[in-house]
């Protein structure tokens, strides 16, 4: 089949609106914050800290709403045997943006951190800080690769263009605007692209529930017509892997630097709040048209179609039903409608993971942990260079690998157990210190481990109560695959497990080093006995929120960032150790 020309230049014109909106975006703030005296590479991360309602409402819904958002709703509906009761996303990433706005966003934003691991490096230090860098980095390397690669399947679906020139090329328009212009053009571009999505998607519905092969969606919701009702429902003996399923969304959906890249850019902890619940509405009302082409195609008689008689879920291509439905049963030009919602929806999830990488590995990794006297212009350079080479990481994965989303599945589980049990620590639990932390850290890694990743064919080494053996025959090849299933909510347990054991040990070594137990020489983290190192700022200043001075309703202060302790917005804590004259003593690798 020939390459749709009207359908690949509606691609192009659509990546011009975009491109030129990044660089338009840039090139408006271009000044923003100098004038204050904030680091070029602060405005890169957080903007000027100046984000409003409208921009920011719309740049925090699409750091969900992405292509895997509006591909895997739709996906969901439309699979039998799920159904609508099985498509958790809308509604567990709202109560995720809720809940991280009642109770996270305050916090981060009024304490004035830049990146999401700025305190746990300020509590736990910067080892620790580089080590729950991994699972963050994780994240977001493979989600960008697994929406990059959803897009080229996508584009191959509709224009019929190859899959590796399609995923190149839209990675490179992501990566050039973010390059450019850093979070004001990845906000401002949000914007476009949400748009786009709303607009392209809600066309593509009325011509597809139109078409003469679909049937009443009314009906299909309850009555077997062409496969199982798309409503969905929940069986008794699945209701707990369904529960462990909806707090790995709703909570492990708190701890991204995507999320906090947003909260930190607000113009006040306030408005951060504001941010993240009208983010939540977004969330919900973009997903309605992902619902309902997902119940059209579990409503769709395909035979009567250009598809063909055998339907997408016995060929596999569930995970494609959005595409195929705007393919198949839309006209062209309203197709392409829809295909570049698809894309807009990629390239907003895309940029804002690149961003979110080079920003914690510029900030917290290279400046905070091996470069404290680094200059603003060597960290900018070092974001540059970053944000090409994990755009260029992921688009390899894209490519390359098949077990993208798989490694995607796994490293979201990693962030649920390991991430957010340490930001609940670390914000909300007084005495916890890094001796904790990396107990917490272990346990949560190997308890998710244990339960196997199937994506992965990662077997369990421990089987939790009610796992089931599930095999899983090919429609088409007929190879044979015995499959693992966990009913047993073990990412939850695992997440509260390594938040036990955070705070249960450091209590524990907090009683040991200061009852005499164990002898100061063994305080090799420097967590408990060295209280004043620049290392460990003072943790009593960072959790009383008595002692923060700064307004709710104003911008942060912003800072020239040279040592690890002036990269914080509490160094007037340090003001009496930096003018001692044994401060340079107490200095701590």
């Amino acid at each position: 089949m020939a390459i749709h020309v009207e359908g690949l230049i509606a691609i192009i014109l659509f990546y011009l609106l975009i491109l030129f909106v990044g660089i338009w975006a840039a090139w408006k703030n271009k000044n923003s914050g100098m004038a204050a005296g904030t680091d070029r590479s602060e405005t890169i991360m957080v903007g000027g800290r100046d984000i409003g309602l409208f921009v920011g409402g719309f740049t925090m819904t699409a750091t969900w709403v992405g292509g895997g958002y509006i591909n895997g709703t739709a996906e969901y509906v439309y699979l039998p045997g799920f159904g609508l009761a099985w498509a958790q996303a809308p509604f567990g990433y709202a109560l995720s943006l809720i809940v991280g706005g009642m109770f996270f966003a305050k916090p981060m934003r009024s304490r004035g951190y830049v990146t999401m691991l700025d305190p746990f490096q300020q509590i736990y230090g910067k080892r620790m800080g580089g080590l729950l860098f991994i699972p963050a980095l994780m994240g977001e390397i493979f989600w960008s690769a697994a929406i990059l690669s959803a897009l080229g399947a996508t584009l191959s679906v509709i224009v019929d263009m190859n899959i590796n020139t399609s995923v190149i090329v839209s990675a490179l328009i992501a990566i050039f605007y973010t390059l450019v212009g850093g979070l004001y053009s990845v906000a401002y571009t949000d914007v476009v692209q949400l748009f786009c999505i709303f607009l392209g998607l809600w066309v593509s519905v009325p011509f597809a529930l139109s078409n003469p092969a679909v049937s009443d969606i009314g009906v299909t919701a309850y009555k077997y017509i062409h496969q199982e009702p798309w409503l969905g429902s929940i069986n008794s003996s699945d209701i707990y892997m369904w529960l462990d399923n909806f707090f790995l969304l709703m909570l492990g959906g708190i701890p991204w630097q995507v999320y906090f890249q947003r909260v930190l850019s607000a113009s006040s902890a306030t408005y951060a709040q504001v941010l993240s619940f009208l983010a939540a509405f977004g969330c919900l009302v973009m997903a309605v048209p992902s619902v309902l082409i997902g119940a059209i195609g579990a409503s769709t008689d395909w035979n009567q179609t250009s598809y063909g008689p055998v339907q997408p879920k016995m060929k596999e291509e569930s995970d494609m039903i959005l595409p195929i439905v705007l393919q198949h049963l839309c006209p062209s030009y309203i197709s392409f409608f829809g295909l570049g919602a698809v894309s807009a929806a990629v390239m907003s999830s895309a940029d804002s993971s690149i961003l979110s990488a080079s920003s914690m590995f510029a900030r917290n990794i290279y400046q905070l942990a091996f470069r404290q006297t680094a200059s603003d212009r060597e960290i900018v350079w070092v974001m540059r260079i970053t944000i090409f080479v994990f755009g260029a990481v992921a688009t390899a994965m894209a490519l390359l690998t098949g077990t993208v989303y798989g490694l995607w599945y796994l490293s979201s589980d990693l962030v649920y157990v390991i991430i957010f049990p340490q930001l609940l620590s670390v914000l909300f639990v007084k005495g916890t210190n890094t001796y904790g932390s990396v107990a917490g850290y272990i346990f949560g890694l190997l308890l998710r481990i244990s339960g196997g990743e199937p994506y992965l064919k990662l077997p369990p080494f421990i089987y939790y109560p009610g796992w089931t053996e599930q095999i899983k025959e090919h429609p088409l090849t007929g190879a044979v695959e015995h499959i693992i299933v966990q009913k047993f909510p073990f990412k939850t347990i695992s997440m509260l497990s390594s938040f036990l054991a955070n705070v249960a040990f450091s209590y524990l070594f907090k009683y040991l080093f200061e009852s005499g137990s164990l002898a100061p020489k063994y305080d090799f983290f420097d967590a408990v006995l060295t209280k004043h190192s620049k290392e460990n700022m003072d943790k009593t200043t960072l959790v009383n929120s008595d002692n923060i001075v700064l307004s709710e309703l104003a911008p942060v202060k912003p800072r020239h960032s040279i040592t690890v302790a002036a990269g914080f917005v509490n160094k007037e804590a340090l003001s009496d150790e930096d003018t001692s004259p044994n401060s340079s003593n107490n200095e701590h690798d």
